[in-house]
C-alpha cells in the first residue's frame, strides 16, 4: 500500500475515527467495530479483552456488558478504560483513554431491545465471568428462560446488563508507512464530565 498523507492535525479526533472506521468497514472481513477493552483493578492490575462498539458521538464510545463481569466489577471500582481498535486490512490503529459513565437505562434498554431474542435470552441466562462447572448447567439455564418467556414478547433487560461509555481524554491516530517510518499524532485534554473541558492539544510523535 502506497504512503497516505500525513495525518491532518487539525481534524476533529472524532470526526477523524468516524472517517477512519467507515474506511475500514469498506475492507475488514468481519467486525470493524472490535475492539480491546481495558480495565484494571484500582490496585493497576490490569485486564484486556475484544468486545464491539455499539455506539459513537461526540459524547464518547459506547459498549455493553453483564455489571458483574470482571470488567463491571473493575470499572464499578475504577471507572477508567482504553480502548484499541486495529484493522489490519487498512494498516491502521486507533486508541482511545478515558474515564467511563454508565449511560441510562433509556438508551439500554433501546440497545437490548435491537438485540435478537436469543442474545436476549441469553444475557438473562449467563452469569459472565462466573465459574461453569459444566456447560450442560448453561444449556438448561438457556432452556429454562426460554420456556419462561415462551409467550412474551417482550423480553426484559436484566438488572446488572448496562452500557458503559469511554468519555475519550486522549486519542492516538496511528497509520502505517514505509520501512517502519509510521505516522502517530495524539489529541489530548483533561478530563471534565462537566462538558466544560478545555479544546484538545494536538501533536505528532516520533514513530
Amino acid at each position: 500500500m502506497p504512503d497516505r498523507p500525513l495525518i491532518d492535525l487539525t481534524a476533529d479526533p472524532f470526526t477523524l475515527f468516524g472517517n477512519w472506521l467507515h474506511a475500514a468497514e469498506e475492507t475488514e472481513l468481519n467486525d470493524p467495530n472490535a475492539m480491546a477493552v481495558a480495565t484494571a483493578t484500582p490496585d493497576g492490575l490490569p485486564s484486556v479483552r475484544i468486545l464491539l462498539l455499539k455506539g459513537m458521538d461526540k459524547n464518547g464510545f459506547v459498549f455493553y456488558t453483564n455489571a458483574d463481569s470482571l470488567k463491571g466489577e473493575e470499572l464499578r471500582e475504577n471507572p477508567q478504560a482504553a480502548l484499541l481498535f486495529h484493522w489490519k486490512s487498512q494498516r491502521r490503529q486507533v486508541r482511545i483513554s478515558g474515564p467511563v459513565q454508565p449511560v441510562s437505562s433509556e438508551e439500554a434498554d433501546a440497545y437490548f431491545a435491537s438485540r435478537s431474542r436469543l442474545s436476549q435470552l441469553g444475557a438473562l441466562a449467563s452469569e459472565q465471568s462466573r465459574p461453569l462447572i459444566d456447560r450442560a448447567v448453561f444449556e438448561k439455564r438457556l432452556k429454562d428462560v426460554q420456556t419462561r418467556y415462551k409467550d412474551e414478547e417482550h423480553i426484559p433487560r436484566p438488572e446488572n446488563w448496562k452500557g458503559y461509555r469511554v468519555v475519550p481524554t486522549s486519542f492516538e491516530f496511528w497509520q502505517e508507512r514505509a520501512y517502519r517510518l509510521h505516522d502517530r499524532a495524539r489529541w489530548r485534554r483533561p478530563a471534565d464530565l462537566s462538558g466544560e473541558a478545555p479544546g484538545w492539544m494536538v501533536t505528532r510523535l516520533y514513530p
